[in-house]
């Protein structure tokens, strides 16, 4: 047998799960189709002299759990650079909004700005930061109505009365946040934070996407320093340094069953046994076409809604650093740049992405980390990531992204120019990953990052499946892991923890 188990794909949560498994003493084999490890968590220097990130870039979620101290990350050149501030927001009259890693700095700045808000972000705050931290617990282990139970249902999640608590967790995130606070700016900062896994301010049972938001607070944001790829570099060293196997340029075909079993892979005309197969790859890449035809099962897309793509980033390398009207500091680099002027532009932009058609006014992400991280651009340059919503990768009237895409890239560019003046005349290169450049390149599906919507009906004990919830695929031996699995996507490495333990668990 030539590996204990072989892991299909070296995204961060493949590469997680092959850590823990090579660390306790299995002989691990990861085979990746593209020439770099880390999925949509990698860096290339995509314009000389500046490094991309390809896909996520702030860590935020995997430093709320116990992942980089367990496998020891830092003994393998993984180096966190702290933000702070957290998040900042300007606005068209020159006004801005920070939040700050310390809860007492960011509520005596927005009371100084809006009189009774600051009292209102300590309420909002204290009344859901024992709830968050249930949630992350909950991420934590594979999900079932037990675990969801212990943490949320039975366990001190909130000082509000069980009404008032049921009531907020099961509205849209939109009308909690409205629930808390008048200023309408604050609001639309909240509700663009809250809209980052996709669904509108107006969905039903979002409540949680802002009911999460005192974990900024509590595990801060931070920058791999080179870049976001850092991360799935060390891990891929760290299985190395356990006597594991990481292959790049090895697309697997075909998962090999023996017996009802996963009992191996094959790249190409070369086969792999294992006692196991980890498969970190879509959901549907992985049931409709590493399976052999026997034992694929019926229809899995109909099941499982991808969706219809919903963001896209365009990446400059710029000649200088970006200088926002509303405040030219550097703390305003350092931050998460959040480009919302209210709440109505983003379900207008919503409303443009139910049409099918690009966001015609999108609210921004902007994210400079070289303003932190010297190793990004030359001496006084800048890389610049400006991620917008809404953006369909199904279009209407038959358009294609390879038409439209620089057009929509220059339209992205210009809503940002009105606020940070100057930055097209600075641009020396550029990349433009829209919806299909991301299914392209990235093998994520219809462009979305989450790979399966995160809507309630898709989240937890519901996510790919009920019946494939626990980290088990539709074979003995097969695992599975990655953003199509609980908790969902983003980099947090929750999945990646939790199937090694199943694994860990059936191997022993």
């Amino acid at each position: 047998m030539d590996f204990d188990v072989c892991v299909v794909g070296a995204g961060h949560n493949g590469l997680i799960t092959a850590a823990y498994l090579a660390q306790s003493g299995y002989r691990v084999g990861v085979f990746e189709k593209r020439d770099i490890v880390g999925g949509a968590v990698s860096t290339k220097e995509i314009v000389p002299g500046y490094q991309f990130d390809l896909g996520g870039s702030a860590h935020i979620l995997i430093r709320l759990t116990p992942i980089i101290e367990e496998l020891n990350l830092s003994a393998y050149g993984l180096e966190y650079i702290e933000l702070d501030p957290l998040f900042f927001a300007p606005f068209p009259d020159g006004d801005s909004i920070y939040i700050y890693r310390d809860v007492d700095r960011t509520v005596e700045h927005l009371e100084s700005k809006f009189p009774g808000e600051g009292a209102a972000y300590r309420r909002f705050i204290d009344d859901w930061t024992d709830f968050s931290e249930a949630v992350c617990r909950t991420f934590l282990s594979p999900p079932t109505p037990l675990s969801l139970g212990k943490n949320l249902a039975f366990g001190p999640s909130t000082r509000l009365s069980s009404t008032d608590a049921l009531r907020l967790i099961t509205r849209p995130y939109g009308a909690v946040i409205d629930e808390y606070f008048r200023e309408e700016k604050l609001k639309a900062m909240l509700q663009w934070m809250a809209a980052q896994s996709g669904p509108p301010p107006s969905e039903p049972m979002s409540g949680p996407f802002v009911l999460w938001h005192p974990l900024y607070h509590k595990g801060g944001i931070a920058r791999p320093k080179g870049g976001s790829g850092m991360l799935t570099q060390a891990l891929r060293r760290h299985i190395e340094a356990h006597g594991g196997t990481v292959e790049v340029s090895a697309p697997v075909d075909e998962i090999l069953v023996e017996n009802g079993k996963a009992a191996g892979i094959r790249v190409g005309g070369d086969a792999y046994t294992s006692r196991a197969v980890v498969s970190g790859t879509h959901i549907l890449e992985t049931l409709e076409h590493l399976l052999p035809p026997s034992h694929r099962p019926e229809s899995p897309a109909r099941k499982m809604r991808v969706g219809n793509g919903f963001g896209a980033i365009v990446r400059l390398a710029l000649d200088r650093p970006v200088r926002y009207a509303a405040d030219p500091s550097d703390d305003a680099r350092t931050a998460l740049q959040l480009v919302c002027r209210s709440p109505q532009q983003i379900h207008a932009a919503y409303g443009d992405y139910l049409n099918h058609q690009p966001s015609s006014d999108p609210p921004i992400v902007g994210m400079s980390f070289s303003a932190v991280d010297d190793t990004l651009a030359p001496p006084g340059h800048e890389v610049l990531w400006l991620w917008g919503q809404y953006y369909p990768y199904e279009l209407a009237n038959g358009t294609s992204w390879d038409d439209i895409g620089d057009a929509v890239a220059d339209n992205l560019i210009d809503t940002f120019e009105a606020y940070a003046p100057g930055t097209r005349d600075a641009i020396v290169g550029r990349l433009f990953q829209h919806p299909l450049w991301l299914e392209r390149h990235l093998s994520l599906r219809r462009g979305n990052v989450m790979h399966l919507e995160m809507s309630i009906d898709q989240m937890f004990m519901m996510r790919p499946s009920m019946d494939m919830s626990s980290y088990k695929g539709p074979l003995d031996a097969l695992y599975l892991t990655g953003a199509s699995t609980h908790p969902g996507g983003g980099i947090m490495g929750a999945s990646g923890r939790n199937a090694a333990h199943v694994v860990l668990h059936d191997l022993d």
